[in-house]
Protein backbone atom coordinates (compact mmCIF):
# COMPACT_ATOMS: atom_id res chain seq x y z
CA UNK A 1 0.00 0.00 0.00
CA UNK A 2 1.27 3.44 -0.87
CA UNK A 3 2.35 5.08 2.39
CA UNK A 4 1.31 8.47 0.95
CA UNK A 5 -2.30 7.36 0.61
CA UNK A 6 -4.29 10.13 2.25
CA UNK A 7 -7.20 7.98 3.46
CA UNK A 8 -4.99 5.25 4.95
CA UNK A 9 -5.99 6.05 8.52
CA UNK A 10 -3.83 3.18 9.76
CA UNK A 11 -0.73 5.18 8.83
CA UNK A 12 0.41 8.08 11.01
CA UNK A 13 3.74 9.79 10.44
CA UNK A 14 5.78 11.51 13.16
CA UNK A 15 4.58 15.01 12.29
CA UNK A 16 0.96 13.88 12.40
CA UNK A 17 1.52 12.12 15.70
CA UNK A 18 2.79 15.31 17.30
CA UNK A 19 -0.09 17.43 15.94
CA UNK A 20 -2.69 14.82 16.84
CA UNK A 21 -1.45 14.81 20.44
CA UNK A 22 -2.50 18.45 20.70
CA UNK A 23 -5.93 17.62 19.24
CA UNK A 24 -6.72 14.75 21.59
CA UNK A 25 -9.57 15.20 24.07
CA UNK A 26 -8.39 15.70 27.64
CA UNK A 27 -11.24 13.86 29.36
CA UNK A 28 -14.39 11.86 28.61
CA UNK A 29 -16.55 14.99 28.48
CA UNK A 30 -14.43 16.28 25.58
CA UNK A 31 -14.49 12.93 23.77
CA UNK A 32 -16.76 13.28 20.72
CA UNK A 33 -18.87 10.34 19.50
CA UNK A 34 -19.07 6.72 20.67
CA UNK A 35 -21.69 7.84 23.20
CA UNK A 36 -22.63 4.37 24.46
CA UNK A 37 -18.99 3.51 25.15
CA UNK A 38 -18.33 6.81 26.95
CA UNK A 39 -21.50 6.45 29.03
CA UNK A 40 -20.60 2.91 30.12
CA UNK A 41 -17.04 3.94 30.93
CA UNK A 42 -18.15 6.86 33.09
CA UNK A 43 -20.21 4.50 35.24
CA UNK A 44 -17.41 1.91 35.51
CA UNK A 45 -14.82 4.57 36.37
CA UNK A 46 -17.00 6.23 39.00
CA UNK A 47 -17.73 2.84 40.60
CA UNK A 48 -14.02 1.94 40.67
CA UNK A 49 -13.13 5.33 42.22
CA UNK A 50 -15.79 4.90 44.91
CA UNK A 51 -14.33 1.48 45.78
CA UNK A 52 -10.82 2.94 45.59
CA UNK A 53 -9.84 0.15 43.18
CA UNK A 54 -8.20 0.16 39.75
CA UNK A 55 -10.61 0.04 36.82
CA UNK A 56 -11.22 -3.41 35.37
CA UNK A 57 -9.06 -4.33 32.37
CA UNK A 58 -10.48 -2.82 29.17
CA UNK A 59 -10.41 -4.13 25.60
CA UNK A 60 -11.04 -1.61 22.80
CA UNK A 61 -11.57 -2.95 19.29
CA UNK A 62 -12.36 -1.43 15.93
CA UNK A 63 -10.79 -0.08 12.72
CA UNK A 64 -7.77 2.24 13.04
CA UNK A 65 -8.21 5.97 13.43
CA UNK A 66 -11.44 5.91 15.47
CA UNK A 67 -9.99 7.13 18.78
CA UNK A 68 -9.01 4.01 20.75
CA UNK A 69 -5.70 5.53 21.85
CA UNK A 70 -7.35 8.86 22.68
CA UNK A 71 -9.94 7.08 24.80
CA UNK A 72 -7.20 5.20 26.68
CA UNK A 73 -5.57 8.52 27.62
CA UNK A 74 -8.97 9.89 28.71
CA UNK A 75 -9.53 6.85 30.93
CA UNK A 76 -6.16 7.34 32.61
CA UNK A 77 -6.90 11.02 33.28
CA UNK A 78 -10.34 10.21 34.66
CA UNK A 79 -8.72 7.71 37.03
CA UNK A 80 -5.98 10.22 37.95
CA UNK A 81 -3.48 7.58 36.90
CA UNK A 82 -0.21 7.56 34.99
CA UNK A 83 -0.42 5.91 31.57
CA UNK A 84 2.38 3.78 30.14
CA UNK A 85 1.92 3.15 26.41
CA UNK A 86 3.47 0.45 24.26
CA UNK A 87 2.41 -1.86 21.42
CA UNK A 88 2.26 -5.58 20.74
CA UNK A 89 5.10 -5.65 18.18
CA UNK A 90 7.35 -3.59 20.50
CA UNK A 91 7.27 -6.27 23.23
CA UNK A 92 9.48 -8.91 21.64
CA UNK A 93 10.44 -10.91 24.76
CA UNK A 94 8.93 -11.63 28.14
CA UNK A 95 11.83 -9.73 29.68
CA UNK A 96 10.68 -6.54 27.95
CA UNK A 97 7.31 -6.90 29.66
CA UNK A 98 8.87 -7.52 33.10
CA UNK A 99 10.52 -4.11 33.08
CA UNK A 100 7.25 -2.39 32.14
CA UNK A 101 5.10 -4.24 34.69
CA UNK A 102 7.48 -3.85 37.65
CA UNK A 103 7.60 -0.07 37.12
CA UNK A 104 3.83 0.34 37.39
CA UNK A 105 2.48 1.92 40.57
CA UNK A 106 -0.89 1.13 42.14
CA UNK A 107 -3.74 2.24 39.88
CA UNK A 108 -1.49 2.96 36.86
CA UNK A 109 -2.75 2.24 33.35
CA UNK A 110 -0.81 0.08 30.89
CA UNK A 111 -1.94 0.66 27.30
CA UNK A 112 -0.95 -1.96 24.71
CA UNK A 113 -1.87 -1.00 21.16
CA UNK A 114 -2.30 -3.77 18.57
CA UNK A 115 -2.43 -6.25 21.44
CA UNK A 116 -3.35 -9.06 19.03
CA UNK A 117 0.25 -8.93 17.74
CA UNK A 118 1.79 -10.04 21.05
CA UNK A 119 3.88 -13.17 20.67
CA UNK A 120 2.49 -16.36 22.23
CA UNK A 121 5.28 -16.45 24.84
CA UNK A 122 4.68 -12.85 25.93
CA UNK A 123 0.91 -13.36 25.94
CA UNK A 124 1.14 -16.37 28.27
CA UNK A 125 3.52 -14.44 30.52
CA UNK A 126 0.90 -11.68 30.73
CA UNK A 127 -1.93 -13.94 31.95
CA UNK A 128 -1.01 -14.11 35.68
CA UNK A 129 -0.06 -10.42 35.61
CA UNK A 130 -3.54 -9.27 34.58
CA UNK A 131 -5.41 -11.94 36.54
CA UNK A 132 -3.56 -12.09 39.88
CA UNK A 133 -1.09 -9.19 39.58
CA UNK A 134 1.80 -11.63 39.70
CA UNK A 135 4.55 -12.67 37.32
CA UNK A 136 6.61 -15.84 37.32
CA UNK A 137 10.07 -15.83 35.84
CA UNK A 138 12.82 -18.42 35.77
CA UNK A 139 16.29 -17.80 37.23
CA UNK A 140 19.33 -19.77 35.99
CA UNK A 141 19.18 -22.72 33.63
CA UNK A 142 19.23 -26.49 33.69
CA UNK A 143 19.28 -28.24 37.08
CA UNK A 144 19.74 -24.90 38.89
CA UNK A 145 16.71 -23.29 37.32
CA UNK A 146 14.00 -22.13 39.69
CA UNK A 147 10.79 -20.17 39.34
CA UNK A 148 10.42 -16.91 41.23
CA UNK A 149 7.02 -15.30 41.84
CA UNK A 150 6.93 -11.50 41.91
CA UNK A 151 3.93 -9.54 43.17
CA UNK A 152 2.84 -6.53 41.11
CA UNK A 153 0.91 -3.48 42.21
CA UNK A 154 -2.73 -3.53 41.02
CA UNK A 155 -3.01 -1.82 37.62
CA UNK A 156 -5.40 -1.50 34.70
CA UNK A 157 -4.55 -2.97 31.30
CA UNK A 158 -6.14 -1.32 28.28
CA UNK A 159 -5.70 -3.32 25.11
CA UNK A 160 -6.51 -1.93 21.66
CA UNK A 161 -6.90 -4.06 18.57
CA UNK A 162 -7.99 -3.68 14.97
CA UNK A 163 -8.38 -7.48 14.64
CA UNK A 164 -10.32 -8.78 17.65
CA UNK A 165 -10.77 -12.14 15.95
CA UNK A 166 -7.01 -12.73 16.16
CA UNK A 167 -7.01 -12.47 19.96
CA UNK A 168 -6.79 -15.81 21.71
CA UNK A 169 -9.77 -16.82 23.85
CA UNK A 170 -7.69 -16.96 27.10
CA UNK A 171 -6.51 -13.38 26.61
CA UNK A 172 -9.97 -12.08 25.67
CA UNK A 173 -11.46 -13.77 28.71
CA UNK A 174 -9.22 -11.85 31.10
CA UNK A 175 -10.69 -8.47 30.20
CA UNK A 176 -13.63 -7.22 32.23
CA UNK A 177 -14.84 -4.44 29.91
CA UNK A 178 -15.28 -4.83 26.13
CA UNK A 179 -16.01 -1.99 23.75
CA UNK A 180 -16.35 -2.13 19.96
CA UNK A 181 -15.84 1.16 18.11
CA UNK A 182 -18.16 2.07 15.25
CA UNK A 183 -17.44 4.40 12.34
CA UNK A 184 -18.51 7.94 13.25
CA UNK A 185 -21.65 9.51 11.73
CA UNK A 186 -21.07 12.68 9.71
CA UNK A 187 -22.57 14.96 12.37
CA UNK A 188 -20.04 13.78 14.99
CA UNK A 189 -17.18 14.21 12.52
CA UNK A 190 -18.37 17.73 11.73
CA UNK A 191 -18.05 18.48 15.45
CA UNK A 192 -14.55 16.97 15.41
CA UNK A 193 -13.66 19.15 12.41
CA UNK A 194 -14.86 22.36 14.04
CA UNK A 195 -13.06 21.53 17.32
CA UNK A 196 -9.79 20.72 15.53
CA UNK A 197 -10.08 23.85 13.38
CA UNK A 198 -10.47 25.96 16.50
CA UNK A 199 -7.43 24.36 18.16
CA UNK A 200 -5.36 24.80 14.99
CA UNK A 201 -6.61 28.40 14.52
CA UNK A 202 -8.24 27.63 11.15
CA UNK A 203 -11.18 29.73 9.97
CA UNK A 204 -13.89 27.39 8.63
CA UNK A 205 -17.64 27.68 8.16
CA UNK A 206 -20.23 25.11 9.22
CA UNK A 207 -21.00 23.89 5.68
CA UNK A 208 -17.30 23.28 4.90
CA UNK A 209 -16.83 21.38 8.15
CA UNK A 210 -19.78 19.17 7.21
CA UNK A 211 -18.33 18.58 3.72
CA UNK A 212 -14.96 17.50 5.14
CA UNK A 213 -16.75 15.26 7.64
CA UNK A 214 -18.79 13.63 4.88
CA UNK A 215 -15.63 12.61 3.02
CA UNK A 216 -13.70 11.40 6.08
CA UNK A 217 -14.76 7.72 6.01
CA UNK A 218 -16.15 7.85 9.53
CA UNK A 219 -12.70 8.30 11.13
CA UNK A 220 -11.59 11.30 13.24
CA UNK A 221 -7.93 10.73 12.36
CA UNK A 222 -8.70 11.00 8.67
CA UNK A 223 -10.96 13.98 9.35
CA UNK A 224 -8.05 15.87 10.94
CA UNK A 225 -5.71 14.84 8.12
CA UNK A 226 -8.07 16.11 5.41
CA UNK A 227 -8.69 19.32 7.36
CA UNK A 228 -4.95 20.07 7.31
CA UNK A 229 -4.72 19.42 3.57
CA UNK A 230 -7.71 21.72 2.91
CA UNK A 231 -6.08 24.34 5.16
CA UNK A 232 -2.91 24.19 3.05
CA UNK A 233 -4.95 24.64 -0.14
CA UNK A 234 -6.88 27.57 1.32
CA UNK A 235 -3.64 29.21 2.45
CA UNK A 236 -1.92 28.94 -0.94
CA UNK A 237 -4.84 29.26 -3.34
CA UNK A 238 -7.14 31.51 -1.31
CA UNK A 239 -7.18 33.90 1.63
CA UNK A 240 -6.66 31.21 4.28
CA UNK A 241 -10.35 30.93 5.18
CA UNK A 242 -12.13 27.68 4.34
CA UNK A 243 -15.51 28.20 2.66
CA UNK A 244 -17.52 25.68 0.65
CA UNK A 245 -16.06 26.43 -2.84
CA UNK A 246 -12.51 26.30 -1.43
CA UNK A 247 -13.21 23.09 0.46
CA UNK A 248 -14.68 21.36 -2.61
CA UNK A 249 -11.80 22.41 -4.87
CA UNK A 250 -9.28 21.18 -2.30
CA UNK A 251 -11.08 17.86 -1.83
CA UNK A 252 -11.33 17.33 -5.57
CA UNK A 253 -7.61 18.01 -5.92
CA UNK A 254 -6.67 15.36 -3.34
CA UNK A 255 -9.08 13.01 -5.17
CA UNK A 256 -11.28 12.09 -2.23
CA UNK A 257 -14.81 11.84 -3.59
CA UNK A 258 -18.14 12.63 -1.94
CA UNK A 259 -18.34 9.18 -0.36
CA UNK A 260 -14.80 9.37 1.03
CA UNK A 261 -13.36 6.96 -1.55
CA UNK A 262 -9.92 7.58 -3.06
CA UNK A 263 -8.14 6.13 -6.08
CA UNK A 264 -7.24 2.93 -4.23
CA UNK A 265 -10.86 2.26 -3.22
CA UNK A 266 -12.10 2.90 -6.74
CA UNK A 267 -9.38 0.66 -8.15
CA UNK A 268 -10.45 -2.09 -5.71
CA UNK A 269 -14.08 -1.81 -6.82
CA UNK A 270 -13.07 -1.75 -10.49
CA UNK A 271 -11.06 -4.92 -9.98
CA UNK A 272 -14.09 -6.81 -8.64
CA UNK A 273 -16.50 -5.36 -11.21
CA UNK A 274 -14.32 -5.57 -14.34
CA UNK A 275 -11.84 -8.40 -13.74
CA UNK A 276 -14.09 -10.64 -11.66
CA UNK A 277 -17.47 -9.79 -13.20
CA UNK A 278 -18.75 -8.34 -9.92
CA UNK A 279 -17.67 -11.34 -7.86
CA UNK A 280 -17.57 -13.45 -5.87
CA UNK A 281 -13.79 -12.97 -5.88
CA UNK A 282 -11.33 -14.34 -3.33
CA UNK A 283 -9.28 -11.83 -1.39
CA UNK A 284 -6.03 -13.43 -2.60
CA UNK A 285 -7.12 -13.02 -6.21
CA UNK A 286 -8.04 -9.38 -5.62
CA UNK A 287 -4.73 -8.73 -3.85
CA UNK A 288 -2.80 -10.32 -6.72
CA UNK A 289 -4.70 -8.25 -9.29
CA UNK A 290 -3.93 -5.05 -7.38
CA UNK A 291 -0.37 -5.98 -6.49
CA UNK A 292 -1.18 -5.34 -2.82
CA UNK A 293 -0.80 -7.27 0.41
CA UNK A 294 -3.87 -9.24 1.51
CA UNK A 295 -3.59 -8.02 5.10
CA UNK A 296 -3.50 -4.39 3.97
CA UNK A 297 -6.69 -4.83 1.96
CA UNK A 298 -8.45 -6.54 4.87
CA UNK A 299 -7.34 -4.02 7.50
CA UNK A 300 -7.33 -0.73 5.59
CA UNK A 301 -9.42 -0.85 2.41
CA UNK A 302 -12.25 -3.27 3.11
CA UNK A 303 -13.65 -2.16 6.53
CA UNK A 304 -15.08 1.10 5.19
CA UNK A 305 -16.34 -0.47 1.95
CA UNK A 306 -18.04 -3.24 3.91
CA UNK A 307 -19.53 -0.94 6.54
CA UNK A 308 -20.99 1.34 3.86
CA UNK A 309 -22.43 -1.32 1.59
CA UNK A 310 -20.06 -1.07 -1.37
CA UNK A 311 -19.02 -4.73 -1.13
CA UNK A 312 -20.41 -7.87 0.50
CA UNK A 313 -18.24 -10.58 2.02
CA UNK A 314 -19.61 -14.08 1.26
CA UNK A 315 -18.20 -17.60 1.88
CA UNK A 316 -17.14 -17.69 -1.79
CA UNK A 317 -15.46 -14.27 -1.77
CA UNK A 318 -16.13 -10.54 -2.16
CA UNK A 319 -19.08 -9.33 -4.22
CA UNK A 320 -19.60 -5.80 -5.52
CA UNK A 321 -22.91 -4.47 -4.16
CA UNK A 322 -25.34 -2.45 -6.26
CA UNK A 323 -24.12 0.71 -4.52
CA UNK A 324 -20.62 0.11 -5.92
CA UNK A 325 -21.99 0.02 -9.48
CA UNK A 326 -23.96 3.21 -8.88
CA UNK A 327 -20.95 5.00 -7.42
CA UNK A 328 -18.69 3.94 -10.28
CA UNK A 329 -21.30 4.90 -12.87
CA UNK A 330 -21.52 1.35 -14.26
CA UNK A 331 -24.69 -0.51 -15.20
CA UNK A 332 -25.34 -3.36 -12.77
CA UNK A 333 -25.83 -6.46 -15.01
CA UNK A 334 -27.77 -8.21 -12.27
CA UNK A 335 -30.54 -5.62 -12.47
CA UNK A 336 -30.66 -5.97 -16.26
CA UNK A 337 -31.06 -9.73 -15.89
CA UNK A 338 -33.81 -9.28 -13.30
CA UNK A 339 -35.82 -7.13 -15.75
CA UNK A 340 -35.65 -9.85 -18.39
CA UNK A 341 -37.51 -12.35 -16.24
Amino acid sequence: MNEDRLVDYGQENEEERIINLSLRPQNLDEFIGQKKIVSSLKIAIEAAKQREEPLEHVLLSGPPGLGKTSLAYCIAREMNAKLTATSGPAIERAGDLVGILTNLEKGDVLFIDEIHRLSKVVEEFLYPAIENYQIDFVIDKGPYAKSVKFNLKPFTLIGATTRKGLLSAPLRGRFGLFFDFDFYPAQDLATVTRRSAELLDIAIDTASAAEIARRSRGAPRLCNRILKRVRDYAQVMGDGNIDMPTARRALDQIRVDEQGLDDMDRKYLRTIIDLHQGGPAGIDAIAASLGEDRGTLEEVVEPYLLANGFIVRTPRGRVAAHRAYLHMGIQDPRQTQDKLF
